[in-house]
């Protein structure tokens, strides 16, 4: 034995190294690929985390090429491997594009597939079941049914993507796709040429499996609650665009009731009734009175805020007296369909539905236990796939609820996933790797490793490879009031204005709340600004960005949603405004309730809560400005608060290395081609 050689846990992370570097595979197989130290750095430190079954948090700058990063010694170790990404268009991409391409250049025969949640994936039975049914609304809706059913004769894989023009929130999806409640399991008659089933048992065959947080998370809260699992056992996990993950799992560790699947399950008892036509006279007035119940329900809810605790919706009577109703609908359901539940494999599970939403709604209303309220069973009848676990009381969690234009949702949530995350990596006996752009607080990540429960995990900082210096500038305005200011929207648009007539509009304008949004979007219009503008709320969102992008120089104007996910390198974006600290909503019941469980504990509630959130939530939005080494731009940060609090310095020190101004020529400047200096970060008398 050669005692010279390196240990087994070196040994793959050279060889990731060498794969990414000048000479190496991917250089030498995939074209304008170009070798980056950091890159190299976290393909390392993935290598060692998979070979010792650690765990590794990283943050990889904008440009670090994270995903060749991790892709690389996924496909060299030949450890079963799961990636995860945060939504399903960069699963696609990920799948389609970055693994093929880096497979072939390292010359890997490994297994590959694509793994996506039920409602991705077409259902034969739903659709047998929507024929004929009088729920299209247009003609343009019938026209797109009719597309589908030809589609379904063809498809290899079912995936409603390869629908063209049929978008996620098209009401025909919940129409042709099956739910954890509403799926027959292998009662189904069609169960043979199910495409979840074809799609779990690729991704069982698999070494390497894409698939998505919410898909991954539902696998965790299923194991806690002792189902079997959806996702094949794995060695290695690596979870990209991981700043989405402790959010996304209070989710599904937790539970809720909205308005469409009650609605469904009136409608789908109905449908059921062409196998057992004699059922249709027990059926239709419980049906009827369900959905009267559902819709009661949100007009009575009418007059609460647009969110709220389960205590702020028990102070309205109207909306108690609803809720009353809805439980009395659900019951009457559910005393219809017991007689019918042998008669056909669809009753047996609306009569499942119809007892899980009853005792939801209980517990919604009333946490204390019963035994009804947690045995609303029989069993599903996929148990591989049910609903997550009850809550134990509201001692770590919260009722709340919210409202959209004509729906609502009651969830019940925990404060602290922590745990239960915790115990499942313990039992998987997995290498974990967590990865994404914006993790890192002042360069720290005891904030992120609290909320996932890590004890200890390896950290890696690799930066970005971006010369900041000659591609961005941040410029903090001087002379803008207080944030709460009336004024504040018109101050900072008089700020704003400048950069924008230098940069000649190409902007992305960043709001922390709709309202603010709302107010500067009109006074850039009574101002006749001479650059088109998009709105959010005015179009959806990716024809917003498509427009944007055609316009050349248009300027946006977004909300939360478009900090992240959202990707215009080039000319086409050459300024990023951001109006104020993004601090989290006062009327996020979730949020309210976390910041108070930390009071109780006796920690700092704006230490450890509210001033990473809103950090991670401020990279995510600077995060827009620089995609390439060939972009250039200016980040604007309005919020005085950046320099007159002592808390601002955190904001700066998690961003990347911007050289900063508070001069408004030097914005002139830089749109001008000059590649200024740094500028040193303004201190002292220097800050207004």
């Amino acid at each position: 034995m050669d005692d010279t050689a390196p240990p087994a846990a070196s040994r793959l992370a050279l060889a990731a190294r060498e794969a990414l570097e000048d000479g190496g595979l991917l250089a030498a197989n995939i074209e304008a690929f170009a070798p980056r130290k950091a890159q190299q750095d976290l393909a390392a430190a993935v290598a060692e985390a998979f070979q010792s079954r650690g765990t590794l948090i990283a943050e990889a700058g904008t440009g670090t090429g994270k995903t060749f990063a991790y892709l690389v010694p996924a496909l060299l170790s030949g450890m079963k491997t799961i990636v995860s990404t945060g939504t399903r268009a960069l699963q696609d991409q990920l799948y389609h594009r970055d693994l093929p391409r880096v497979r072939d250049a390292l010359g890997v025969g490994l297994k590959t597939a694509l793994l996506k949640g039920r409602a991705n994936y077409l259902c034969h039975h739903r659709m047998q079941l929507a024929k004929g049914e009088p729920r299209f609304h247009s003609r343009e809706m019938a026209a797109q049914f009719q597309r589908i059913v030809a589609w379904a004769g063809r498809t290899r894989m079912g995936d409603l993507a390869e629908v063209e023009g049929l978008g996620e929130e098209s009401p025909l999806v919940p129409m042709v796709t099956s739910t954890t409640d509403n799926c027959l399991g292998s009662d189904c008659p069609f169960f043979s040429e199910c495409f979840v089933v074809q799609a779990r048992q690729r991704a069982q065959s698999a070494d390497l499996v894409v698939v998505n947080h919410h898909l991954l998370l539902a696998d965790l809260a299923l194991k806690q609650e002792g189902f079997g699992e959806i996702l094949p056992g794995a060695q290695a996990f690596v979870v990209d665009e991981a700043h989405q993950l402790p959010d996304l799992a209070s989710q599904f560790f937790g539970e809720a009731l909205s308005a469409r699947p009650l609605v469904e399950l009136a409608r789908d008892a109905i449908a059921e009734c062409k196998e057992v036509p004699s059922a249709l006279a027990t059926l239709q007035e419980p049906a009827r009175e369900l959905e009267q119940a559902t819709r009661a329900l949100r007009s009575a809810m009418d007059d609460l805020p647009v969110r709220g605790t389960r205590q702020r919706a028990a102070e309205l009577e109207a909306a108690e007296a609803a809720q009353d109703a809805l439980a009395h609908a659900l019951a009457t359901m559910q005393a219809a369909l017991e007689p019918l539940e042998s008669a056909a494999p669809g009753f047996e599970a609306c009569l499942f539905r119809a007892r899980d939403y009853s005792a939801r709604l209980r517990r919604w209303r009333d946490p204390a236990p019963t035994a009804e309220a947690e045995d609303p069973s029989p069993p599903p009848a996929d148990p591989d796939d049910r609903a997550p676990p009850t809550l134990p009381g509201d001692v770590d969690s919260v009722r709340w609820y919210e409202l959209s234009a004509r729906g609502f949702r009651l969830s019940r949530t925990p404060l602290d996933v922590s745990a239960p995350l915790a115990e499942h990596r313990e039992r998987s006996r997995a290498a974990w790797v967590f990865t994404s752009a914006t993790l890192a607080i002042g360069g720290r990540f005891e904030h992120y490793a609290r909320k996932l429960g890590l004890e200890a995990p390896r950290t890696l900082l690799a930066p970005s490879p971006f010369d900041w210096p000659r591609q961005a500038l941040c410029y903090l305005p001087r002379g803008l009031p207080e944030p709460a200011s009336r004024d504040y929207g018109a101050a900072l648009l008089d700020a704003v204005r400048p950069v924008l007539e230098a940069s000649g509009g190409r902007a992305f304008l960043l709001f922390a709340s709709h309202r603010a949004l709302r107010e500067v979007a009109a006074l850039l219009r009574a101002a006749e600004a001479p650059w088109p503008l998009f709105v959010q709320g005015e179009a959806p969102r990716g024809l917003l960005l498509e427009r944007f992008r055609a316009s050349g120089n248009g300027v946006l104007l977004g909300a939360a949603s478009f900090r992240e996910g959202v990707d215009v390198a080039g000319e086409a974006l050459s300024v990023v405004v951001i109006d104020k600290l993004p601090f989290g909503a006062p009327d996020d019941p979730v949020f309210e309730a976390r910041l108070e469980a930390i009071r109780r504990a006796g920690g700092n509630p704006f230490r450890d809560e509210q001033l990473p959130q809103a950090v991670i939530a401020l990279k995510q939005g600077a995060g827009r400005l620089i995609r390439s080494e060939g972009d250039r731009g200016v980040l604007v940060l309005c919020d005085p608060r950046l320099l007159g609090k002592s808390y601002g310095r955190v904001f700066l020190d998690s961003l990347p290395p911007l050289p900063q101004s508070r001069d408004i020529d030097d914005v002139q400047a830089f749109f001008g081609g000059e590649c200024k200096p740094p500028v040193p970060t303004p201190t002292g008398e220097d800050l207004f």
